[in-house]
């Protein structure tokens, strides 16, 4: 083979790599994120248009990768209309930004997220049952988590070690990721959300393997207001 013709297969085959769906990346581990719902508002140039609920709910379940880029925007299947499902998805799942869009939200989630999940997903609708099952009853709703260690939600200042054992304790001793933002009326540093990392079979906690760094925006410093 002359090297004119290594040179075009060479340029067909990294081409070839270039177009392939981010979903043929893969990825090593699920994590299931979830939002509290005041931080959320405070933490947003724009106030919130609705009252909050004082509650971690569902932001996503995305999968990621311990080290590279998370697949994003995997599958060209087109979002189905969540009816069926729509009264659970509200209580956990809301559109806090937008109470009047949250079919908006989950299809984002699904679009952006879902789409590149697989194996035990199944397919859109799998995907949301799953995450129900998760924060229903599978005891990963955050807010039921910290209520029970006695730390319950108030504006108060808490220390993030004391977070931190007490989800610890319920998901096997597993590391969670902390988002920190600060209030943009106060200034005052906010725990807003909170990430559970499974493995890529949903079957096992593992330690979420990419923390914010210190200097990041949404790093979380010793204390903080929840």
């Amino acid at each position: 083979m002359g090297t004119g013709m290594i040179y075009m297969v060479m340029m067909v085959f990294s081409l070839i790599l270039l177009i392939l769906p981010s979903s043929t990346v893969g990825f090593d581990y699920y994590q299931f994120t979830q939002q509290y719902q005041p931080a959320v508002c405070n933490s947003n140039p724009t106030p919130c248009k609705d009252p909050t609920d004082k509650l971690f709910t569902v932001h996503g379940l995305w999968p990621s990768n311990s080290n590279g880029n998370d697949p994003k925007y995997c599958n060209a299947q087109q979002y189905q209309t969540m009816k069926i499902l729509e009264p659970q998805l509200v209580i956990i799942w809301p559109n806090v930004l937008n109470r009047n869009d949250h079919e908006g939200f989950w299809r984002k989630q699904w679009e952006k997220h879902g789409s590149c999940a697989s194996s035990p997903i199944q397919n859109q609708k799998h995907y949301f049952d799953t995450v129900i099952k998760m924060y229903t009853t599978q005891k990963q709703n955050i807010s039921e988590i910290l209520s029970k260690a006695n730390i319950k939600p108030g504006r108060k200042n808490r220390t993030l070690v004391d977070i931190e054992n007490a989800i610890r304790n319920v998901i096997n001793n597993m590391t969670p990721q902390f988002k920190c933002q600060k209030n943009t009326r106060t200034s005052l540093t906010e725990l807003v959300e909170v990430g559970l990392c499974s493995d890529s079979n949903l079957t096992q906690f593992i330690n979420c393997p990419r923390p914010f760094p210190r200097g990041s925006r949404y790093f979380c410093p010793t204390n903080i207001q929840y």
